[in-house]
């Protein structure tokens, strides 16, 4: 019996001393020791994370950063990265997170993890006014042009669901609707918040937008893989914030209000 005690005791503590070790390596912890989180983001992705006239990173996401810092009691530092290689800087340590719109895919899984989903988007539509179409099957023609993002779920949904036109991407989003307002192409697809604020900038006077969501899309926080910690203080953070009030706050700030757009245009 005593021997059998001993046995369970020995395991106890390798799985003790494997705990800790694992916590030692943790970003979390790392990001505690240093006082700064350190977050990878994409800006000029309307209302989510985009750079005022006086070049100031403001957001959706740029506010969920904040609230995490604080609720860290650690400074924040964000490290603006264009989006086609943010999962590539994040798995070499250019930051410790990703808090930019990031669709979760089985794709992006295989490199990263994902904290639960802390909102859900769709793809839609911003059509040329002059087609005067009212579904998107009605773009689906020969000689169309459909322009987004590269490196984004709306070229995959694009080039997925469009059998008949031409996919271009752009480095921006910016670009790639500026080829629809120049007329240079007949319609332009992305998430339905941006398109949503582009409406109410500009967009009603060049085009229509189809918002019917074409997909369903939870955005989720990337994290480098094997850090369960980590992982388990974001999900807490985000249960916490849905409960006690901020959640709700940030989204009537950058998604029922418009305020926010003086600061941008």
């Amino acid at each position: 019996m005593k021997k059998i005690v001993a046995f369970l005791m020995f395991c106890a503590a390798f799985v003790y001393a494997d705990d800790v070790n694992l916590w030692k390596k943790s970003t979390l912890n790392t990001i505690l020791a240093k006082g700064e989180l350190v977050v990878g983001l994409d800006p000029g992705y309307m209302p989510f994370e985009m750079k005022t006239k006086k070049g100031e990173l403001i957001g959706f996401d740029v506010d969920m950063a904040k609230a995490m810092a604080e609720a860290m009691g650690v400074k924040l530092k964000l490290v603006p990265t264009e989006y086609d290689s943010i999962i590539a800087s994040l798995t070499t340590n250019k930051f410790d997170i990703v808090i930019s719109a990031m669709t979760i895919t089985l794709e992006r899984n295989l490199k990263v993890n994902f904290a639960k989903p802390y909102i859900n988007i769709g793809q839609t539509l911003l059509a040329a006014k002059k087609h005067k179409v009212k579904k998107w099957q009605d773009l689906d023609k020969k000689g169309f042009i459909i322009t987004t993002k590269l490196g984004v779920t709306g070229e995959i949904v694009a080039k997925r669901m469009f059998k008949n036109v031409q996919v271009k991407t752009f480095n921006t989003e910016a670009e790639a609707v500026q080829e629809v307002i120049n007329g240079n192409a007949d319609a332009f697809i992305y998430d339905k918040p941006f398109n949503d604020a582009f409406m109410l900038q500009k967009g009603k006077n060049f085009v229509v937008h189809l918002s019917d969501e074409l997909t369903y899309e939870p955005l989720g926080w990337a994290i480098r893989k094997g850090d369960p910690d980590f992982l388990n203080w974001l999900n807490n953070f985000l249960n916490q914030i849905k409960h006690d009030g901020t959640y709700d706050k940030l989204y009537e700030k950058w998604f029922v209000n418009n305020k926010w757009l003086a600061q941008v245009m």
